[in-house]
């Protein structure tokens, strides 16, 4: 349990520094290269996702488990869980929860979040 814990913290710094660097990389794209905003996401998130695998790997979870193996793992378990949170957010949330569009928005985040991790640490990045 306290593994766990410790782990979980230092998922949520990783989430962090790639919500930074998701962000610094779309206003790099945007400002400094007159990307289009389209173009300047999808950078964006490429890096956010490749610094959140690396970080996951080898600090949060130290998988010793092979890098293509946990790379093809890691991009299935981002489609899944996507899919779950937006499933939970067009059929529970909004039809049945009047928070506001950006709070429903903010609560799928967070369900993403949660079901992200367990999936990356039971299955993504298993020994």
């Amino acid at each position: 349990m306290k593994e766990t814990v410790k782990q979980a913290i230092k998922y949520g710094i990783v989430g962090v520094s790639n919500t930074v660097i998701t962000a610094v990389v779309i206003w790099i794209m945007m400002m400094l290269f007159g990307c289009s905003d389209v173009v300047s996401n999808v950078v964006g998130y490429v890096a956010g996702v490749l610094n959140s695998f690396i970080w996951n790997k080898q600090w949060t979870f130290r998988s010793s488990a092979g890098w293509v193996g946990s790379a093809v793992r890691f991009g299935a378990v981002f489609g899944v869980c996507y899919l779950l949170q937006l499933g939970f957010l067009v059929y529970v949330l909004i039809p049945h929860f009047s928070f506001g569009s950006y709070y429903n928005q903010l609560i799928a985040m967070a369900f993403y979040t949660v079901i992200n991790f367990v999936m990356n640490k039971l299955y993504t990045f298993r020994a």
